[in-house]
């Protein structure tokens, strides 16, 4: 059975069993393509894959972006080659997509590296984990880069760095600024990373997701791509909550979220909302969230967003508003402390949302809320102002029933069920 045959429909990304070994791999995907740099950023951008990572950039555009940079010199004035980062320091803490794509198929997203390191004309690579060297996830994609050296196939080399556990480290800028021997903390641009980046180079960062579809690109082609998902493609999407069988899922992208839940076994129990696209995503009543396609147009027209790919149920049982003023709180926790309206206005408006969720809350605090919402939007270095604010929007609008209800009588008793969503480390009041 050929290859072609085999990737007929779905799963694309991540084969059943695994992980596979190299010559497994090669006898599921086929061996390495000689692609040229032109011709596979043309299939790229052809395919219209967009980034998996959350901001759903085009894939294609970013490499022909550091491609160009690469070849005129970018902020150095003179031919330079560049840098490829593979970021698969999930920080989202609903997602396991990538953990489990590196776990189950290491080699195509090294594939992946290894072609986009080719199309942009660079000589060192990178591999951003959210892990000690000797956690699991690395020795296991240790021994994959390991097994491709002695093959013979790695022309650069890629080195796994271990990026610190948290919501921001692993935001592009903060990871140019670690392999720069600074701090994981975001940084102003211009410069943006394909004009001067890791080691003053242009420098690609890109999801590891992204980097595994490309690898596909290469051998089958845009054409291949377009085939799932109304020419959208396929996506690994992480479902969780109030679900039968929560885990990650690979779909066409497309597919109505009512359908998703379906394959995750159903509800668990009765629902009330989805939280589409994580922590940086929206609230959506789950009644009108069913009918909504999972991809990114027709999220955000609905208020959500498909980020990093996380859907989670919120069950009746769960306080929405308690919920939203958790991971806000969360969220303010993991502010680098560098830029004002991120560092004093996050916790505010956390604050001012635990008011809301846990004592009688009246009229001036909600229009606190959204005035502290709108201050902080398009503030900071990175967009974690943006996406706290964007999420606690979302819950005062998709949880305003609870709202008024908490305003006439107090918190509702759910307020005291342990929080659905997860928020490593963190705990009420605790912030760096």
């Amino acid at each position: 059975m050929s290859s072609m045959t085999v990737l007929a429909g779905l799963p694309r990304l991540i084969p059943p069993g695994g992980p596979l070994s190299l010559a497994e791999h090669f006898g599921r995907y086929g061996p390495m393509p000689e692609r040229d740099a032109g011709g596979l950023i043309g299939d790229i951008e052809q395919a219209g894959l967009t980034g998996r990572g959350g901001a759903g950039f085009p894939a294609g555009r970013k490499l022909r972006s550091v491609a160009q940079a690469a070849r005129s010199g970018g902020r150095l004035g003179r031919q330079a080659s560049a840098v490829v980062v593979a970021n698969g320091a999930e920080s989202e803490p609903a997602s396991a997509k990538d953990r489990m794509l590196l776990a189950r198929s290491p080699h195509l997203v090294l594939d992946g590296i290894a072609l986009a390191a080719d199309a942009v004309g660079a000589t060192r690579c990178y591999l951003a984990l959210h892990t000690g060297r000797r956690d699991e996830l690395s020795v296991q994609v240790g021994a994959a880069i390991a097994e491709r050296e002695r093959a013979g196939l790695d022309r650069v080399g890629v080195e796994i760095v271990p990026v610190p556990r948290g919501y921001v480290p692993s935001q592009e800028t903060a990871l140019i600024s670690l392999l720069n021997g600074g701090a994981p903390k975001p940084s102003f641009v211009p410069p943006r990373p394909f004009q001067k980046g890791a080691h003053g180079r242009p420098t690609l960062v890109q999801n590891v997701e992204t980097l595994a579809h490309i690898a596909l690109i290469a051998r089958f082609g845009a054409g291949w791509f377009r085939e799932l998902g109304g020419s959208a493609g396929s996506a690994l999407v992480t479902v969780s909550g109030a679900v039968q069988r929560p885990g990650v899922y690979e779909i066409a992208l497309g597919m109505p979220i009512g359908e998703l839940i379906s394959r995750a076994g159903g509800p668990a129990e009765q629902p009330q909302a989805v939280l589409a696209g994580g922590y940086f995503g929206g609230w959506l009543p789950y009644d009108r969230a069913l009918g909504v396609p999972v991809s990114d147009p027709a999220l955000r027209a609905a208020g959500a967003a498909l980020g990093p790919g996380v859907l989670v149920l919120l069950p009746d049982s769960a306080c929405g508003l308690a919920e939203t003023a958790w991971i806000t709180d969360y969220l303010a926790s993991q502010s680098a402390g560098q830029c004002g309206p991120c560092a004093n206005g996050l916790p505010a408006l956390a604050d001012t949302l635990k008011q809301l969720a846990f004592g009688r809350p009246d009229g001036r605090a909600l229009g606190w809320a959204e005035e502290l919402a709108a201050l902080v939007t398009g503030r900071g270095a990175c967009h974690l102002p943006d996406g706290t604010a964007a999420f606690a929007a979302s819950g005062l609008r998709t949880f305003a029933d609870e709202l008024r209800q908490h305003a006439l009588t107090g918190p509702c008793a759910r307020v005291q069920r342990r929080p659905l969503l997860p928020a490593p480390g963190h705990t009420w009041g605790q912030r760096p």
